[in-house]
């Protein structure tokens, strides 16, 4: 399944059918002991960098609750999903009267995601809570990420959260709380999830047919950062030539610095690239701040400025490229330049 369509990178399992997830054990048991004291919060802030399993643990969760309706009689921790239950089948199908999963639509005249969670489907919530509960119990609400939602469905989703109805929880994922309405962090009970540990990272990329090993296993967890959706970046959207593209630009200067500029250009505005150039970005927008960073801490206070004004520089030329849909070559190029001058 592709990213455009499902959200799904090429090569990961979607959340709401993956039995397994590793490096949050403890995550995970307090979640569980939480819901068996009878005393869980109605919002739970799940918080984290992308790509580590925070979609993964909401559903594994949202299951639990579901099989066991009675908080005082559910086991001490969160099994695996049995994909045989009904309520794992009722999940993973889409068509769980428990469950509503809030993420960003598909444009339907394009065909492609949006760009934010917005006021319609935050609607749906509402609707969702308006309905009988398929089995008279919780009913469930993931939202991911809630960084996605545009000012109008954050407000709305506030109000709900507010004054929420009865067995009713909310699992909130964010991959930078901090871009957050203080008021919903304010609601929620937050729950961090660190970066996946490389024995965490192997296992997770095991269960999806990656086997890394050597220099190159080495390379993929460096540069991966402890996130499975980075290392399949890496390994399946050309992530890790990218890199070497872009490095290597860097080191030359003239005709050579030109054909190695239009060549990565090329390769981030062809046909299906957006995970590619989504990539590339976020790769440019971590170089740029890390240079800054090491300049400031070596006193040279002028060299961290040029970065730090590179950084907002490329920041409003892709804002101008995004709100006029300019050609996303010329940006690239224009981006590129910008940098190597």
């Amino acid at each position: 399944m592709s990213e455009e369509r499902y959200g799904v990178l090429d090569g990961a399992i979607a959340p709401a059918v993956n039995t397994k997830l590793f490096g949050h054990e403890e995550a995970e048991a307090f979640l569980a002991r939480t819901y068996r004291s009878g005393k869980g919060h109605h919002a739970i802030l799940i918080e984290g960098p992308e790509g580590i399993g925070k979609a993964t643990l909401a559903f594994r969760f949202a299951n639990h609750v579901l099989t066991h309706p009675d908080p005082t009689s559910a086991p001490e921790r969160i099994a695996d999903p049995d994909p045989a239950s009904a309520v794992s089948r009722q999940i993973a199908s889409g068509a769980s009267h428990n469950l509503l999963y809030l993420t960003r639509p598909v444009d339907e005249k394009t065909g492609k995601v949006k760009t934010a969670i917005t006021i319609d489907e935050v609607r749906r919530a509402g609707h969702f809570f308006s309905q009988t509960s398929g089995t008279g119990g919780w009913r469930i609400v993931i939202i991911d990420p809630a960084d996605d939602l545009n000012r109008n469905a954050a407000n709305a989703i506030l109000k709900i959260l507010e004054e929420p109805p009865k067995r009713a929880m909310f699992l909130v994922l964010s991959h930078a709380p901090g871009k957050l309405l203080p008021t919903i962090r304010s609601r929620c009970l937050p729950l961090k999830l660190s970066a996946l540990s490389d024995t965490a990272m192997r296992q997770a990329l095991g269960q999806l047919g990656l086997a890394i090993a050597g220099e190159q296993a080495e390379r993929v967890l460096s540069l991966s950062k402890g996130s499975v959706a980075q290392a399949l970046k890496l390994a399946n959207y050309g992530g890790a030539d990218i890199i070497e593209a872009f490095e290597k630009l860097l080191r030359e200067n003239g005709p050579a610095a030109r054909k190695t500029m239009y060549k990565l250009a090329e390769a981030l505005s062809a046909k299906d690239s957006d995970v590619a150039f989504g990539f590339f970005i976020e790769h440019l927008g971590e170089f740029l701040m890390a240079e800054a960073r090491a300049a400031a801490l070596a006193g040279a206070l002028g060299r961290a400025d040029h970065f730090a004004r590179l950084s907002s520089t490329i920041t409003e030329q892709l804002a101008v490229a995004g709100a006029y849909n300019l050609e996303r070559k010329q940006t690239i190029l224009d981006i590129l330049s910008t940098v190597a001058a």
